[in-house]
Formats: C-alpha cells, sequence, structure tokens
C-alpha cells in the first residue's frame, strides 16, 4: 500500500492512488475485523448476557459504509480527470501493480477456507478479492498508457475500480444491517420453521415466532407452542429442539409451553315439552 502511495504521487496515476486507497481501507477493515474476533472471544457478563458477538456485525457495518465513501470520491475524482487529462508514467504503475496483484491474490488463498464461516472473514475476503481485480485494472491502463500513450485510460480504470466496489459493498451493508435488524436470516424460511414446529406431534399451533442472527453462523429463535392437553411439556421440548438442530441448525431457542384448554360442554336448563 505505502509503495502505491509513493508511486502513485510521483507517476501521477490516479488508478494506482485507488488501489492504494482501497488497500489502505481493506487494511484497517482487517484490523476491525481482529479486534472484534478477540472481543467475541470474552465471555458475557451481566450486563451483556449474550456476550460481544455483535461487534463483528458492527465491524462489517463500519467497513462498508467506509468502502462505500472510498468508491464515491474515486468516482468524483475519475470524472474531473477525464475532463483533464493528467500525464502518467505507465512503466513504474505496471511493474508496481503485477505485484499487488500477486500479494492480493496470495491472501485470498489464505482467507479462502474461512470466508464460508465468518461474515468478518468473507468480508476481508472480498476486499483482497476487490483489491485483486483493482491491481488488474491497473494493469490494464498502464499497458494501454504504455503502448498507446492514451492516458484517459487511468482514470478509467479508476472509475472500474469504484463501481466494482459499490455493489459487494451494498451487499455486506445489507447483511449486517438486516442482522442489526434482527431480521430472518436470508438462508432459513420462517414460514417453513413454523409449519414444521406445528407438524411436531402434540402441537395445535405457534404464536410469537422469532428467528434472527446473534452472529455468523450462530442463529436464534423464540416462539409461543400450544400443545394438547395433558401433554408433557419437557417431551415437546426435546423434540422440538431435535427438530430445530437437525434440520434448520438453531441450537439457541426459547420456547414457551402453552397448554390448550380442554374443550368444555356447556349443559343449560332443559328445554320445556311442547
Amino acid at each position: 500500500m505505502l509503495v502505491q502511495v509513493v508511486v502513485g504521487w510521483w507517476t501521477n496515476s490516479l488508478a494506482l492512488l485507488a488501489d492504494a486507497a482501497h488497500l489502505f481501507v481493506d487494511t484497517a477493515g482487517v484490523g476491525l475485523s481482529l479486534l472484534a474476533v478477540w472481543f467475541a472471544e470474552r465471555p458475557a457478563t451481566a450486563e451483556k448476557t449474550y456476550g460481544y458477538y455483535r461487534v463483528e456485525i458492527l465491524a462489517a457495518l463500519v467497513n462498508g459504509v467506509v468502502l462505500c465513501v472510498l468508491a464515491i470520491v474515486i468516482l468524483v475524482e475519475a470524472w474531473h480527470r477525464l475532463g483533464a487529462p493528467h500525464e502518467v508514467a505507465a512503466g513504474p504503475v505496471l511493474v508496481v501493480a503485477v505485484a499487488a496483484l500477486g500479494v492480493n491474490l496470495l491472501a485470498a488463498w489464505l482467507l479462502h477456507a474461512g470466508a464460508g464461516e465468518s461474515l468478518n472473514v468473507r468480508s476481508a475476503y472480498l476486499e483482497v478479492l476487490g483489491d485483486a481485480v483493482s491491481s488488474a485494472a491497473v494493469i490494464v491502463a498502464g499497458t494501454v498508457i504504455l503502448l498507446t500513450g492514451w492516458t484517459i485510460a487511468d482514470p478509467l480504470a479508476s472509475g472500474a475500480i469504484a463501481l466494482f466496489i459499490l455493489p459487494r459493498t451494498w451487499t455486506l451493508l445489507r447483511h449486517a444491517v438486516n442482522v442489526l435488524l434482527e431480521g430472518a436470516p436470508p438462508h432459513l424460511d420462517v414460514p417453513e420453521i413454523e409449519a414444521t414446529l406445528c407438524a411436531t406431534p402434540g402441537v395445535r399451533r405457534v404464536h410469537d415466532l422469532h428467528v434472527w442472527t446473534l452472529t455468523s453462523g450462530r442463529e436464534a429463535m423464540s416462539a409461543h407452542v400450544v400443545v394438547d392437553p395433558d401433554t408433557p411439556a419437557d417431551r415437546i421440548l426435546d423434540a422440538l429442539h431435535v427438530v430445530l438442530h437437525t434440520r434448520f441448525g438453531i441450537d439457541h431457542t426459547t420456547i414457551q409451553v402453552e397448554s390448550e384448554p380442554a374443550t368444555l360442554i356447556q349443559i343449560g336448563p332443559p328445554r320445556s315439552a311442547t
């Protein structure tokens, strides 16, 4: 990143500076991720009964917001340079961009294994892939300028980097905000969960069903379950916990069992004979 800043300033390459800025934000994002992992390992307290799981989501949210702002700044500067092209020393730009691509590919390989298990690791993995694509765009721009002298390729590459950042940033922000709003996890179907609970022997109906995400890979659920009269609550709870774990992967559950009262037969006074 530091090499890109120095060479980008020296060569007057906005694309290389944009890639360096992208790397700077990613470095800060990885730092936030490490901080979140450290906080998440701390035990729960009487004040924070869930522990510090949500720090991971907050870190991902901050990272997404900063990336979004960065992309907009790059787009504005690229637009200005399209109207007033700058001379760019393409040779040094090309050398640094090739080295950056190799570093990004190595980092992506290291992060790939954990990308499917943690929102933070997935965030870092996507950032590194974005850096790799950014470096590839800088390589293309440097090659074009070196061969043709067409300096507009530099702001075009910068704009392409910014446009590549925005969609994946939106996905990250949407996921983080959904978790903070305690929305249902996208991979779980709440009506299906309700139907499965109702299909359990002894269960008549379910109400006040809520499903949300505590942190990456850890979902929670609460519900009121109405059961048949004289149905043992412990048997129902055991059955529901098993089906929630095996079918939906939900282990943190709060279930309130309510007994359905028996149907009352009202006996009124006999009707007089006619």
